[in-house]
């Protein structure tokens, strides 16, 4: 390419980025894109129903479940704490060590029943929410059991931090 046919080319290309900078639109906010409306009032709180009988005849069984399975587990938590203290400082795969696994896996299985309990409840409560009844007895059973499961997990946190 020859010398002044490079120079027009490069002159071409110079001149369009010195063009008139007052051809663009702003970028200020356009009266279109402003929000505008209205604000309505909130709708009135809804009317909650009672929960049918067969719902709180069901809440009263789940509570008992729970209250049933957290008393087994408290009873088995006192045998797995002596086969994890028979256990403790074996080797991993010893007998004594196996024994200790073996106690804390059935304690783990009862906190799984008391577990079933709080599901199922979750369940009662969400189904009684979206139909419109009344949740509170469900929740306050749903507290009642969820500290259980916590006092349970508490206990598992103990016994599992004394095996290797």
């Amino acid at each position: 390419m020859s010398r002044p046919a490079l120079a027009l080319a490069l002159l071409a290309v110079l001149t369009a980025c010195a063009s008139d900078q007052s051809e663009y639109p702003s970028l200020a906010i356009r009266p279109a894109e402003r929000a505008s409306g209205t604000m309505q009032p909130p709708a009135a709180e809804p009317v909650l129903t009672p929960p049918p009988s067969a719902t709180l005849d069901r809440l009263v069984q789940l509570t008992a479940e729970a209250e049933a399975s957290h008393k087994a587990f408290l009873g088995q938590v006192a045998s797995t704490r002596s086969a994890i203290t028979a256990g403790r400082g074996a080797a991993v795969g010893s007998d004594a060590w196996a024994r200790a696994e073996a106690a804390l896996a059935d304690v783990r299985a009862a906190r799984g029943k008391t577990m079933v309990s709080l599901a199922d409840l979750d369940r009662l409560f969400v189904d009684a929410g979206t139909q419109g009844q009344a949740t509170d007895r469900i929740g306050a059973a749903r507290e009642r059991v969820s500290s259980l499961v916590g006092e349970e997990d508490r206990a598992l946190s103990g016994l599992s931090a004394n095996l290797p």
